[in-house]
Parts: C-alpha cells; sequence; structure tokens
C-alpha cells in the first residue's frame, strides 16, 4: 500500500490518493429507496469472505441500517467490523419510500466521487445504487440514466453498452432506453457493429474468455421468415453480422428470438445481442430475477449496478432482498481482478 500526490493543475490543489486497498466504491443511490438496506445487508454478508467495499454516503443516516466507520480515505476502512462510509452529507433527511429532490445533489456527487475513485486507483470498480431517474431529472440532472452519466464522466460518451448477466444468461441490447417505436427507428447496421465489438472485447478482457461466441438475435417474428415478416434480418441485421465474421468474430444469427433463450440454444454462446431493451431484458429476468447484474461495456472504469429499482413501495420494511446487490459487488471484483490480470 502507498499513496501517490496528486495535483490538478488548473486549481494547483493537491489531493493524495490511497492505492493498493482493492475497495470497491458504492454510491448512494436514492435514500428513500431500498439502497441503504441492501448496502448494509450486502456488508453483513460480506463482511469475512469479502469483496470488501466502501459506501459513499451520509454515515449518520447509514447508521440506521447496521454499524458504520466513517473514513477520510479508503485506507482507513476496516470492513469486517463496520461499514466504511466517505461522508457526504444529505440536504434532507431520507423518508423510506418518499424520494426527496433535495437529495439530488447529493446522490449525482456520490456518482461522480465513485467515478474519480477509480479513475485515480483508489477503487478498484464502482457500484451504483438504484437512483430514482424522475427524481434527478426534476433537479436538473441531464442523462437518461447511470449508464450515459458514466460514460459523460470517463470521456465515453456514445461508448456505452449496457450488458445484463445472470450466471445463465448474458444479454446486450444494441437500443436501451427508448420507446419502441423509437428503438425501430434508431436500429442499423452500425449500432449493431457497435454493440457486438464491444462485447466480444468485454467477454475477452473483463470476462476472460479467450473465444467469445456471439449470437445475434432477429427483429420480426421466425427471424423474418426470409423476408415473409419483415425484411430487417436482410437489410439491416444481416450485414452486420457479414462484417462482424469477416473480423474474425464468431456470431451466429439472425436468429429467432422465440426460441434462441432455451436451455439447449444459451449452451451455444457467451452474450445475446438484442435489439431492444425488454427482447434483451424479459428472458434474463425470467431465468433468474433477484441476481441480474447491470454491466456497462465500454467505459476505461469497471462499473456494475444491481439489476433492479428503487422498489419506493417496499423501502423501509424490512422486505428488501439484497442479491443483486452482491452478485453486482462479486462479479465487479472478479472483473477488477480480470482486467488486471
Amino acid at each position: 500500500m502507498f499513496f501517490l500526490e496528486r495535483k490538478n493543475h488548473r486549481t494547483f490543489e493537491r489531493t493524495f490518493v490511497c492505492f493498493g486497498a482493492g475497495l470497491i466504491a458504492v454510491t448512494l443511490g436514492d435514500p428513500a429507496g431500498v439502497g441503504p438496506e441492501i448496502t448494509a445487508l450486502a456488508w453483513r454478508a460480506l463482511r469475512h469472505a469479502g469483496p470488501e467495499f466502501l459506501l459513499i454516503g451520509d454515515p449518520e443516516f447509514a447508521a440506521r441500517f447496521g454499524p458504520v466507520h466513517a473514513v477520510s480515505e479508503p485506507c482507513q476502512a476496516r470492513f469486517s467490523e463496520a461499514l466504511p462510509v466517505l461522508p457526504l452529507p444529505l440536504a434532507a433527511q431520507p423518508r423510506p419510500g418518499v424520494p426527496d429532490p433535495a437529495n439530488a445533489p447529493a446522490i449525482i456527487e456520490s456518482i461522480a466521487r465513485a467515478v474519480r475513485m477509480a479513475q485515480d486507483g483508489a477503487a478498484s470498480a464502482v457500484v451504483t445504487n438504484p437512483i430514482a431517474k424522475s427524481v434527478l431529472t426534476r433537479a436538473g440532472f441531464p442523462h437518461p440514466g447511470h449508464t450515459e452519466f458514466l460514460a459523460a464522466l470517463t470521456g465515453r460518451a456514445g461508448h456505452e453498452i449496457m450488458m445484463l448477466a445472470v450466471p445463465e444468461l448474458r444479454v446486450v441490447p444494441v437500443t436501451v432506453h427508448l420507446s419502441l417505436r423509437q428503438a425501430l427507428a434508431r436500429l442499423d447496421t452500425e449500432a449493431i457493429l457497435r454493440t457486438a465489438r464491444t462485447t466480444h472485447a468485454a467477454l475477452r478482457r473483463d470476462f476472460a474468455i479467450a473465444a467469445p461466441r456471439l449470437a445475434v438475435a432477429g427483429l420480426n417474428p421466425h427471424a423474418g421468415e426470409d423476408g415473409t415478416m419483415g425484411d430487417e434480418e436482410i437489410t439491416v441485421i444481416g450485414p452486420a453480422i457479414a462484417s462482424l465474421r469477416r473480423e474474425g468474430i464468431d456470431v451466429a444469427g439472425p436468429l429467432p428470438p422465440d426460441t434462441m433463450f432455451t436451455r439447449e440454444a444459451r449452451a451455444s454462446y457467451d452474450a445475446a445481442i438484442c435489439h431492444y431493451h425488454d427482447q434483451a431484458l424479459i428472458p434474463l429476468k425470467t431465468l433468474d430475477m433477484w441476481n441480474g447484474v447491470n454491466i456497462t461495456l465500454g467505459l476505461p472504469i469497471v462499473r456494475t449496478s444491481p439489476d433492479h429499482g428503487t422498489a419506493f413501495g417496499i423501502a423501509g420494511r424490512g422486505r428488501a432482498n439484497p442479491a443483486s446487490l452482491i452478485a453486482a459487488l462479486r462479479m465487479a471484483s472478479d472483473i477488477a481482478r480480470n482486467r488486471a490480470r
């Protein structure tokens, strides 16, 4: 463990970053949701075996859910004793299930600090707790969600790709937070190529798969049935698959979406490229609702998150399930380890 002096040449402000801790930075999320509960539950589950993490949030508020240790730098963390918390005060006292736009600046700043820690090497990865986009939008947040904000913070806007993963399946949608009409209008060969190339590279780098196998879904029933049920498989998807094969990427498709997610079919590929949000997420969540992990590909830092929202309806009632957050922490640790290798 050692320290590196980092100077900001615009402000001449010196900061000292602790390297070697290997902690994962966990963001605040919306404090009125289940994030505080699942973070405390994840700490209880992982406090001895790890991976170790710290929360960027309000220590006084976090202490409602379990023992905390306020720290000023990652090296002070004693993870097995209490949840380490880097202090970030809240403007308003959170009430479970009642989001307050007054806390939006802290929610946003927590994400920004976590990214800076990962960029500086003070954190091995970032795991984000759920946010309510509508709450942040009312506070002037200009991004559609976490993924786009993280891409902007890391200088990779336009390169971000969302992967969802459970032990039985990895899916990557080409279009994400768009209406179905908008998604179909924006789907083109170049978007499929960009998504597939980024996914292929991530499977090798982040998941240590030496020879990744991709499966590309069709868009129409029966994958278009040779153009009789839609021609996108011929005019848009097929050319992308042909280009990928010329690049040496192992890719199958376009495959009929109603059969490509069976157990037998899933054994033939490492990730499925889908064309719109629900085409990817319905099979994944049907297979395993509680262990889904959201991974952002195409970033210079490691970022994962639980694959669920703020769950305001059950916040503070002792019903929150930490399984997805625990899976996200473990996957972030695995990806960081694979990148280090």
